[in-house]
């Protein structure tokens, strides 16, 4: 690197920091002030509080740190210019694509930091962050899929349940149906099915067994049946941010798994999985525009330069908010939904670019 690019450097890496030291504290005690009076009463130690805002530094950190980074760069970019340091450097006969050259360098820095922390250090915050928020802040509030549970749990079985009580272990009418091809060949009926952890096995109520063989039909009841079963009730119910708490390698074992079983909850599965990608990937095109729009002095000053920032900041959280819920409330394509903010977000930073090129 030259003296030109360290400068750069530096000034941008130091600004972000300074970024997050001043705003994620204040977030943590806003955060604090909303939830103080549940801690209260469920009377949680100081350490317990303290481990809880730990993972909230890191969820709360990676989803925002691109707005973060953005207003950084506005910020010391502005400076820069007020300074009349960028035209200093460009009257040197650097052209402005090499004076973008340090702020792509630092975004690369930022970015493969945030895409393993997204990959490996995040999804550990996120599940003791949920789980801490299921059973203090949100006690009571559905956690997963408790009714009309359907799961494909091999090529020729199929799981019904028409409810499932997570803290009992216990499944209501439960059915289990097996084909070759297109015949049944068995059905098993339950009034419901509970999981023995003791005895590792599965206690079956009103146990009713269908059987079809050589188009003969066997019928088999019995008040209670214990057994074996290649079953994980927890499986067929999965936690609603269950995507969010696994790494790189497990997400991808886990969104397989989930398609060949028919999940409802596949199209969120898949949105973590491209935001992950996507949410680093904004680094570069938040720096392009932030360049690009502070580079030069305004009438106005600094304080225009962050008003279009914020502006444009919550724009961005707009759309990224809009096309989650979407993805959550309808079958609305992932991949769109992940990458639709920053596609918009690129185009506007081409067209800033060659304004300020000009």
């Amino acid at each position: 690197m030259k003296l030109l690019d360290l400068y750069i450097f530096r000034k941008y890496i130091s600004t972000f920091i300074v970024m997050l030291i001043l705003f994620v504290p204040i977030s943590v005690l806003v955060d604090l002030s909303q939830k103080i009076d549940k801690f209260k009463q469920h009377e949680l130690s100081v350490s317990e509080v303290l481990a809880h805002y730990y993972d909230f530094v890191w969820v709360f950190g990676y989803t925002l740190f691109p707005i973060f980074l953005f207003l950084s760069v506005i910020w010391f970019t502005s400076k820069l210019a007020s300074n009349t340091e960028v035209i200093a450097i460009l009257s040197s006969g650097i052209s402005f694509y090499r004076y973008l050259r340090p702020f792509i360098i630092s975004a690369t820095l930022i970015a493969v930091f945030a895409f393993g922390s997204s990959m490996f250090w995040v999804p550990n915050a996120n599940e003791s962050y949920n789980e801490f928020k299921y059973a203090y802040i949100d006690k009571g509030r559905k956690d997963r899929i408790t009714d009309n549970i359907y799961n494909q749990i091999s090529e020729n079985d199929f799981i019904y349940l028409s409810n499932y009580n997570a803290n009992r272990q216990i499944g209501y009418n439960f059915s289990w149906e097996h084909f070759d091809g297109n015949s049944l060949k068995y059905k098993i009926k339950a009034q419901n099915i509970r999981w023995i952890e003791k005895d590792s096995i599965f206690r079956l109520s009103q146990f009713f067994q269908r059987t079809i063989i050589n188009d003969t039909e066997y019928i088999r009841k019995v008040s209670q049946l214990d057994t074996l079963l290649p079953v994980d009730l927890e499986a067929l119910s999965p936690k609603f941010y269950k995507a969010q708490t696994l790494n790189f390698f497990e997400l991808n074992n886990y969104i397989k798994q989930e398609e060949e079983s028919g999940s409802p909850l596949i199209n969120q599965h898949l949105l973590v999985r491209h935001k992950r990608w996507s949410i680093p990937i904004s680094a570069f095109i938040l720096t392009l525009i932030a360049v690009a729009m502070a580079s030069f002095k305004k009438r106005g000053g600094m304080g225009v330069n962050l008003a279009l920032g914020i502006i444009l900041a919550f724009i961005y959280i707009f759309f990224d908010k809009i096309f989650e819920v979407m993805v959550e409330k309808s079958n609305f394509t992932p991949w769109i939904a992940a990458w639709t903010p920053n596609l918009l977000f690129a185009i506007l930073s081409a067209y800033l670019l060659r304004y300020a090129k000009r």
